[in-house]
């Protein structure tokens, strides 16, 4: 049987921009060591309920980016000026979005192996 390969292990290979910015003395780029916890999904089993969890995640993961770029648009405008407001506001939905997708597949994944706890 041929082992399928889980993509959202690729994840972690993002942490590799944290590296260059620990090369660079560039602090800004530290928080891509995060990703390193996508590193654990090369031995996850991709199969249907996965992919649902991870829709799921995405799902939650892009609404939330959308409904909140406006709102830091208009904060970062007051913070920072209009010049700064368009790439801080941007960077704030990107993390954003990132944080709330491994928070709802960790939940996801949570309440999945609770209902398998209790067959």
């Amino acid at each position: 049987m041929k082992r399928r390969i889980n993509y959202l292990g690729f994840l972690s290979l993002l942490v590799l921009i944290a590296i260059l910015g620990w090369q660079t003395e560039n602090k800004g780029l530290y928080g891509f060591f995060g990703f390193a916890y996508y590193f654990r999904y090369f031995w996850v089993i991709p199969d249907e309920f996965f992919q649902l969890n991870v829709q799921k995640a995405a799902t939650f993961a892009f609404m939330s980016e959308m409904v909140l770029l406006v709102p830091f648009m208009f904060v970062c405008t007051f913070i920072y000026g209009v010049a700064k407001a368009v790439p801080i506001s941007f960077a704030l939905s990107f993390a954003v979005t990132i944080l709330a997708f491994t928070i709802a597949l960790v939940f996801h994944e949570w309440r999945e192996r609770k209902g398998a706890e209790n067959d």
